[in-house]
């Protein structure tokens, strides 16, 4: 959704006034580590949704194909290898995020994975943007599309996986055997502590320059203002 959104100011199908006025100074205020990247992206959404009211779909496709052309390879060593490590062993994989359908949808195609939803743009009799979404970054949207999941494609939750890195992916890592929380904002980590079961039997992986390592749930997180 970020890289969609700076592409449309680049192509200039959103004023770029929309970026410099509204959301770079709390994108600034992360990028300096003083303000939430939460509060960003958050920001971001709601302009983001604004923006596209109104602008034809179809008249989107060039724009999306660019984001998965240019950013579709820029994911972390370690998500790339889960997702190769299960196709490999002939695994159901599911895309399930807060992101716009129709790029999630991009995105499954182009890793070969079974299925996936993301949040849904709704657009009017004529293909144009109405500013509704059914949004996909909520924990209890998540926990209802896995159910679904489970029951179209007959998943045994008791031997699978999932992955996540906010709170909205707390329903998931929930409801399966072995859970993953990879790179977890602060929200999810401090939930995982202070939930037994979910500290229990939750994998905490994190990737910082060229490492990637495990970290119990029990870790010591400095709350440096």
């Amino acid at each position: 959704m970020i890289q969609h959104f700076k592409k449309l100011i680049k192509y200039e199908v959103l004023d770029p006034v929309v970026w410099h006025s509204e959301v770079k100074n709390t994108y600034d205020e992360w990028k300096k580590r003083h303000g939430l990247y939460d509060d960003y992206l958050e920001e971001l959404a709601d302009i983001y949704i604004d923006e596209l009211k109104g602008i034809k779909f179809s008249d989107l496709e060039f724009v999306n194909n660019q984001v998965i052309k240019l950013s579709g390879d820029i994911v972390y060593r370690y998500t790339r290898n889960v997702v190769e490590y299960h196709l490999n062993k002939n695994h159901k994989v599911f895309f399930i995020s807060g992101s716009p359908e129709f790029l999630v949808k991009k995105m499954a195609e182009k890793y070969g994975v079974t299925d996936y939803r993301g949040s849904k743009y709704i657009l009017d009799d004529n293909g144009l943007f109405t500013g509704d979404v059914i949004r996909m970054w909520k924990s209890n949207n998540k926990e209802m599309v896995l159910n679904n999941f489970v029951s179209e494609y007959n998943i045994d939750l008791s031997r699978s996986y999932s992955y996540g890195d906010t709170l909205g992916d707390y329903s998931m890592l929930m409801m399966t055997k072995n859970p993953v929380a990879f790179n977890p904002n602060n929200d999810l980590i401090n939930t995982i502590k202070n939930d037994r079961e979910l500290s229990e039997k939750t994998q905490i992986v994190i990737e910082r320059k060229d490492n990637i390592y495990k970290l119990n749930p029990d870790v010591e997180i400095l709350n440096i203002e």
